[in-house]
């Protein structure tokens, strides 16, 4: 302002003034001593403590915060680093200004933690230090792997999860699921039933927490029970044993449903021959002939439940001679589909007649003359349904068809290496499931889930996968696999860097 109006202004300059200890020149302050000289004559970590103690779980890598919670923390991690500072006692005295990690061996049982801390000293001087804090860590068990180290068996919630079919292809995706999401983290122990996975928890709030998810990304009901093990009558605690048993809908992707008269009903006359395309917290069907749809939460589902007609096992494969489009294509949650006739024949009629079938397909924007694709038989097959009994003069369609094959060029790919592969959970195998025909079709089945993850991008969104570094792409392997064959783009995939020594104990990887 003083420069605006021309006055004349004078520079203030601070003066030097002498330490009173070494004499050296300095800048003013309260004490009127230097920072060297009031480091030496005071102390600010006088009294805060230098040498720590923390009990350590070597088996589920948590460490002890008195007097009974375990917190998990990873070396060097921001929870590691804020439990090591809030162990120190009377940093209250001072103010904690920066905390971080100074680098030991992983095997030296030592965890250093430098501490810049600022106090005020003489006459209102500040004065800050830096200090370091060593913390010996002591291996001491947590009691939920005491239990477990001391009987392996000894679970307080088991989750049996169940779904009545025949083959095991909602589990190998239930798996990935439960492993990008870490569901089973809390689980001591996964055992693989006959129709079904067994979970085991030392917790029952675990097990809770692991029913409430299989809610959120399956249709499933569950009930619980629970069986008292022992009690003790003067301080009146009583231990019990929780079982929760979880049914999966029996209803799986790709089978042809004959809704019941009343929910096809309240379902404004759908069908009654419907696909399920979607199986997620909802059931998606699709009318292939109109192209109708909708979606059916568990609650809706377990009100009126119903069965599968023919499940994907039962699929023939036909080849496509022509095609005539009827509607233009449209998107049905989150997919397209075309309504279009087409005249196809059974692959195994070749040579033997000329049965050829006219069908409606919802395939239309797939389907060309001489591809092949994979369909229910309704022509041969003896369908004995009480529900389609109900529906009085209603006929049968010959051939509905699913989905397009690709059998023939995957014969081509048989034995050769995918560029990418699935995490596994680390499941014991029950003893009445064990045998060499049990392995062979759990192989055969898990081979078909992979070509669906590769066929169907909607399946695979969900779900991680991650780059094959053993994988050695050839040209001449691109060159006669053609390029119409469904493959994973490099992009999806995740780069297998996370996978330490300690998860690969835990998890195995599989092809």
């Amino acid at each position: 302002m003083a420069q605006d109006t021309g006055m004349f202004t004078v520079h203030h300059t601070i003066g030097n003034v002498l330490c009173c200890k070494c004499g050296i020149s300095m800048q003013p302050n309260a004490a009127n001593m230097c920072a060297n000289c009031l480091r030496s004559e005071i102390d600010i970590t006088e009294g805060l403590q230098k040498h720590v103690i923390i009990c350590h779980c070597p088996e589920c890598d948590s460490y002890l915060q008195p007097p009974r919670t375990w917190i998990k923390a990873q070396l060097e991690s921001k929870e590691l680093l804020t439990f090591c500072v809030k162990r120190l006692k009377n940093l209250n005295k001072v103010r904690l200004v920066q905390a971080e990690f100074i680098w030991t061996e992983p095997h030296s049982k030592r965890i250093k933690v430098k501490l810049k801390v600022q106090k005020e000293v003489l006459h209102g001087a500040i004065l800050e230090q830096a200090y370091t804090v060593e913390f010996v860590i002591q291996d001491q068990m947590c009691e939920a792997c005491t239990r477990v180290q001391a009987n392996p068996d000894q679970w307080v919630a088991a989750v049996q999860l169940r779904q009545h079919v025949t083959h095991r292809r909602t589990f190998f995706y239930l798996e990935q699921l439960i492993l990008k999401h870490d569901a089973a983290s809390r689980a001591i122990m996964i055992k693989q039933m006959d129709q079904g996975i067994d979970m085991f928890f030392s917790n029952r709030s675990h097990a809770v927490k692991f029913v409430e998810f299989i809610g959120k990304v399956v249709p499933s009901r569950s009930r619980n029970d629970k069986q008292l093990v022992s009690h003790d009558i003067k301080s009146n605690n009583y231990h019990y044993k929780y079982t929760f048993s979880v049914e999966i809908s029996p209803v799986c992707r790709e089978d042809l449903i004959c809704l019941p008269p009343k929910v096809s009903n309240s379902l404004g006359n759908l069908g009654p021959l419907v696909i399920c395309t979607k199986v997620s917290n909802h059931i998606a069907l699709l009318d292939p002939f109109t192209l109708r749809n909708c979606f059916l939460d568990a609650e809706q589902y377990w009100r009126a439940s119903f069965k599968s007609l023919l499940s994907s096992r039962l699929l023939v494969e036909y080849i496509v001679l022509d095609v005539e489009a009827v509607s233009s294509e449209v998107n049905i949650g989150g997919s397209k589909y075309a309504l279009a006739d087409a005249q196809v024949a059974r692959i195994s009629d070749f040579g033997k007649n000329d049965t050829i079938f006219n069908v409606r397909t919802h395939l239309g924007h797939l389907l060309n003359p001489g591809d092949y694709a994979l369909g229910y038989d309704l022509y041969a097959t003896n369908s004995n349904d009480s529900e389609l009994d109900k529906y009085k003069g209603f006929v049968l369609p010959d051939v509905i068809l699913v989905k397009k094959s690709y059998e023939e060029k995957w014969q081509k790919k048989r034995g050769k290496p995918r560029s990418w592969k699935l995490k596994s959970l680390n499941m014991e195998i029950d003893d009445n499931v064990k045998g060499r025909d049990h392995e062979e079709k759990m192989n055969s089945e898990y081979e078909q889930f992979l070509r669906d993850l590769e066929e169907n991008p909607d399946l695979r969104f969900n779900i991680s996968l991650y780059r094959n570094k053993e994988y050695q792409p050839s040209e001449m392997a691109s060159v006669t696999d053609g390029d119409d064959v469904p493959s994973v783009p490099l992009e999806e995939l995740l780069a297998d860097l996370d996978l330490s020594e300690a998860e690969d104990d835990n998890d195995s990887m599989r092809e």
